[in-house]
């Protein structure tokens, strides 16, 4: 059994995050097997990212025991970011459960969120020792505000769905997360012109991208060699 399985029903991409024994939390398998389902999807018009189990994704597994080069790790990561945001397709993420840390960051690089009524979204980095890997640091202040996300990631405090709307983390919640995903997929034109939409759109967000990615590697480094953080601290 893979860690991520992708469906295509329709021109339509579904891509599943499959550990829901660990919910769905982010290992190095699960990553590499997300960014080769995002490669298998170019002859669709648009991609739902969402987990199977209880959760969308719960963040970092604290289990693994981070093994190798951690710059090499780290930046592997990213890419899922990259990947979300330079794929000609626009892709929502359809969450319910928990959207934490890394979750939640997955969510922000999709182009549309969608959130369960049980949804809850949480940066608890700084909390955990950690730093935020996943451009949160340039997404979240131009989504919620500098103040909002300065809240967000220095409290790490969790936000139920009602919130995550009124502040502007999600597009809507509706009871039905994963038939609405679809049904925004379906709506959505299969026409060159929503390729170059979604590029218009993003090309003044993501302008800064890139430097912003590469600060969260420098202070993920450094975090990751200090005492006291939660990554691998648990048998």
């Amino acid at each position: 059994m893979t860690s991520v399985d992708l469906e295509i029903d329709e021109g339509v991409a579904h891509i599943w995050l499959n550990r829901p024994d660990r919910l769905n939390a982010v290992a190095p398998e699960l990553v590499d097997d997300l960014l080769s389902a995002l490669d298998r999807t170019a002859n669709t018009t648009a991609v739902v990212l969402a987990g199977r189990g209880r959760a969308f994704c719960a963040g970092h597994d604290l289990k693994e025991n981070p093994q190798g080069d951690s710059r090499a790790r780290i930046e592997r990561l990213q890419e899922v970011t990259r990947r979300l945001r330079t794929i000609p397709q626009p892709v929502i993420a359809a969450v319910h459960g928990y959207a934490i840390g890394a979750g939640a960051e997955f969510a922000l690089g999709c182009d549309l969120v969608l959130a369960a009524e049980d949804a809850v979204f949480a940066f608890p980095e700084a909390s955990l020792g950690l730093s935020v890997t996943g451009a949160a640091s340039r997404l979240l202040p131009l989504i919620v505000g500098p103040l909002k996300a300065k809240e967000l990631l220095l409290l790490g405090e969790r936000v139920d769905a009602r919130t995550a709307h009124e502040l502007g983390l999600v597009n809507a919640v509706v009871p039905d997360v994963h038939e609405t995903a679809r049904d925004w997929a379906r709506r959505i034109p299969a026409h060159p012109a929503t390729t170059l939409a979604k590029r218009a759109l993003d090309a003044g967000i993501d302008s800064a991208l890139e430097q912003a990615l590469e600060l969260e590697v420098s202070h993920a480094l450094i975090t990751e060699h200090l005492p006291g953080n939660a990554l691998g601290s648990r048998a």
